[in-house]
């Protein structure tokens, strides 16, 4: 009975030796390695800035047009193809890895032609602000141009570019009696943003001023109205001139649909509500002009700093450029400008 007791005795210390074991390493790994709490964001690696969730649930097809992918990827071979016939020795990985780099650094438009700087609301916005920082030395010493000098500026940049662009323009700037005004630098920077990012929503909105300017115009019968004399009569007009501009709020219930679409860059609609629901009647060149000057829209293309920045900030080395554009294969070197054939 002696020993059964004691092997019992025995096997209960043995248990209890294990459990303190057990409990020991268990206090160890706890120690060590503890638990860590999986989320969503731990496995879903996080956009990069500038970029949003509602990229996550698009298509790869709704992707690759969202951000024009397919022009960067074409443009790409065709730059390098053209540079391999000048260099043999390029190297296709590092040359898709520093054109890559300069579209997303913006600085892939530099004496682009003018058909490649148009084709993606990233190349416009990318010259407009390369323009800015080409020449706000200008700004800085408050010098005021006129419309041809600012063209001469701009196709330093971009041979091919049109005067008609720089023309409209001038336009947000100036009334069209005065075009041959000169204009500030950071006036001019501004509407040229607005006149290039939003060229073809600028084009839609003129034709809808222009269909409502003409409707008030043309002639229509005046409205008669019963007054207390049988023999007499009122009678309603437009008390409204064509120069006063059209009603703000048909304007925008107007330019409304164009709002959102795909085919080219629209302005936020919280932006134009802000513009147009602030006064009764509002001229086009008022509209242009309050565009130009919505820090809303400013903020929305997210390229150009606020006006009490602009003029900050160092300038660029057109000398360090041109060396560097010397050594292949450097994607600012295939921005090459054409010379027309003789």
């Amino acid at each position: 009975m002696k020993k059964i007791k004691k092997s019992r005795s025995s096997t209960k210390s043995t248990s209890s030796t294990t459990t303190t074991t057990s409990t020991t390493t268990t206090t160890t790994s706890s120690t060590t390695t503890r638990p860590t709490t999986i989320t969503r964001n731990s496995i879903i690696p996080q956009p990069p800035s500038g970029m949003s969730d509602d990229n996550f649930a698009l298509t790869g097809e709704q992707y690759l047009a969202k951000y024009n992918i397919i022009t960067y990827l074409e443009d790409s071979v065709q730059q390098l193809l053209e540079h391999r016939d000048q260099n043999p020795k390029v190297v296709p990985a590092r040359f898709f890895f520093e054109y890559f780099t300069s579209v997303r650094d913006g600085n892939h438009t530099m004496f682009r032609e003018f058909s490649f700087i148009r084709s993606t609301p990233h190349n416009r916005a990318s010259f407009v602000v390369l323009f800015w920082k080409c020449f706000r030395q200008i700004g800085r010493k408050g010098d005021l141009l006129s419309i041809q000098e600012y063209n001469s500026l701009v196709r330093l940049l971009c041979p091919d570019f049109p005067f008609k662009l720089v023309q409209k323009t001038a336009r947000i700037v100036l009334i069209d009696d005065a075009l041959d005004c000169l204009i500030s630098f950071s006036d001019f920077v501004y509407a040229f943003q607005i006149q290039f990012y939003y060229e073809e929503f600028l084009e839609k909105t003129y034709e809808i001023y222009q269909s409502q300017l003409q409707a008030l115009n043309s002639p229509r019968d005046p409205v008669i109205v019963p007054t207390s004399g049988e023999d007499e009569v009122k009678v309603h007009q437009n008390p409204h001139l064509p120069s006063d501009g059209v009603d703000s709020m048909h304007f925008f219930r107007s330019v409304y649909p164009l709002l959102g679409r795909s085919e080219f860059s629209t302005p936020p609609d919280s932006s134009l509500r802000e513009i147009l629901f602030g006064v009764p009647r509002i001229s086009f060149y008022g509209f242009l002009m309050a565009i130009a000057k919505s820090d809303s829209i400013n903020s929305h293309i997210g390229r150009l700093p606020e006006r009490s920045q602009l003029l900050e900030g160092l300038d660029i080395d057109f000398s360090a450029f041109t060396l560097r554009c010397r050594k292949p294969p450097k994607v600012s070197r295939l921005a090459h400008i054409e010379v027309p054939k003789k």
